[in-house]
C-alpha cells in the first residue's frame, strides 16, 4: 500500500524529544492471531529495506502494518487500541471497507488513510492509526484517551489490500520506526532501544493460516479464510498454508498425518523469489478403498537456512465411508 497521508497537519510541540513508550496497538497476539505484514523503510534511495536489511517493507513505507490472516478474522471484529496516552488530534470515519485492485474499489486519493485517528502525545510525538473499519472510529476530536484505549476496529477502508492496521508514529513532523527510532535512512543489527514498551519480536516472516481442502483452494479465497472444506474418503485430502515474509531459499513443507499417527504425506519445496504474501499447497489422491476415518493433521512449516522460522499446524475429522 502507498504511504498513507495524515488526517490533520502534524502538530509541533516544545520540549525535549524525550521517548515515547507504546503499547501494541491492536487487541492481538503477534505470530498467533495476526503478524507485522509490513515495517518502516530504511532505504533512503528508490530500494526497501526494513531495519534488519530485510525485505519486509516497500518503498516509502512510513509506519508498522499489523495485518489480520484473513477477511473472516476481520469480520469477527479486532480492536484498534492506543499506544500511549494523549489526546484525539483528529478522526475520519463513514469511508467503506472496499479493498483496493478490484473492479469496485472506489478512489481513495487524498484519502489513502481511510478511517482513522491521530493523537498527539507529550513531547511532540504523535501516533497515526490508518484503515480502520466503517463506523467503528469510537473516540472525538479533542477527546483525552488512556493507553490501550479502544479507538475502533480493523477494516478495509483506503489504500489497502487486506486487512490490517497502518500505525505511523511521529516525532514533529518526522515518521519514526518504532522498532529502530535512531536508524532513519540505515539498517543492519537491531538497537537495544525501541519506542515499546514491550517490544514484540521483530518479525522475519512465518506461517499465518492453514487448513484442508479436497482440492487446491485460489488464492482468493485463502485470504478470504473460506478455504477449509470437509474431508471425504473419495475425495483428494489437500494441505495448505498462507505465508508471510518468503525469501528465496527458503524451503516450505507441508506434512499431514493420518490416524494411526503414520505419515501420509512429507512434502518439501524451495522457494525461487521473495514474496510479501505467498501460499503452498500439496495433497494426495484417496488411496484404494478410501481414506480411514479419523483425524488428520497437518503442519506447514517455513525454514531458512535449515532453522524453522514458522510453523501453523490444522486438523480434520475424516467420516466413516
Amino acid at each position: 500500500m502507498p504511504r498513507p497521508v495524515v488526517l490533520l497537519v502534524p502538530l509541533l510541540l516544545a520540549g525535549p524529544a524525550a521517548a515515547v513508550d507504546l503499547a501494541f496497538p491492536v487487541a492481538c497476539t503477534p505470530g498467533t492471531d495476526c503478524y507485522l505484514q509490513n515495517l518502516f523503510d530504511h532505504d533512503p534511495g528508490p530500494g526497501a529495506r526494513d531495519a534488519a536489511c530485510g525485505p519486509l517493507a516497500y518503498d516509502g513505507h512510513d509506519g508498522t502494518d499489523i495485518a489480520l490472516p484473513t477477511l473472516a478474522d476481520q469480520r469477527r471484529g479486532v480492536d484498534v487500541l492506543a499506544a500511549a496516552p494523549g489526546v484525539v488530534l483528529g478522526t475520519r470515519d463513514g469511508m467503506p471497507d472496499i479493498p483496493q485492485g478490484g473492479p469496485d474499489s472506489p478512489d481513495v486519493t487524498g484519502v489513502e488513510c481511510g478511517n482513522g485517528v491521530v493523537l498527539a502525545h507529550e513531547d511532540g510525538w504523535q501516533t497515526q492509526y490508518c484503515h480502520m473499519a466503517q463506523g467503528s472510529v469510537a473516540v472525538r476530536e479533542g477527546e483525552t484517551i488512556a493507553a490501550g484505549q479502544r479507538l475502533g476496529r480493523i477494516g478495509l477502508s483506503g489504500d489497502t489490500e487486506f486487512p490490517h492496521l497502518h500505525l505511523t508514529v511521529r516525532q514533529g513532523d518526522t515518521a519514526v520506526d518504532p522498532f529502530a527510532p535512531e536508524a532513519s535512512g540505515t539498517c543492519g543489527a537491531l538497537p537495544d532501544r525501541t519506542l515499546w514498551a514491550d517490544p514484540p519480536a521483530f518479525p522475519q516472516g512465518g506461517v499465518t493460516d492453514a487448513g484442508f481442502a479436497t482440492a487446491v483452494p485460489a488464492y482468493d479465497i485463502i485470504r478470504a479464510g473460506t478455504a477449509d472444506a470437509p474431508p471425504a474418503p473419495d475425495q483428494p485430502l489437500v494441505l495448505f498454508g498462507l505465508l508471510f515474509g518468503g525469501r528465496v531459499g527458503d524451503e516450505v513443507s507441508l506434512d499431514i498425518t493420518g490416524p494411526d499417527g503414520v505419515a501420509v504425506l512429507s512434502h518439501a519445496e524451495p522457494l525461487d523469489r521473495t514474496q510479501a504474501l505467498l501460499f503452498r499447497a500439496a495433497g494426495l489422491r484417496p488411496p484404494r478403498g478410501g481414506w480411514p476415518p479419523g483425524r488428520y493433521e497437518g503442519t506447514v512449516m517455513l525454514r531458512r537456512d535449515g532453522a524453522e522460522v514458522g510453523r501453523f499446524a490444522a486438523s480434520t475429522e475424516m467420516p466413516p465411508g
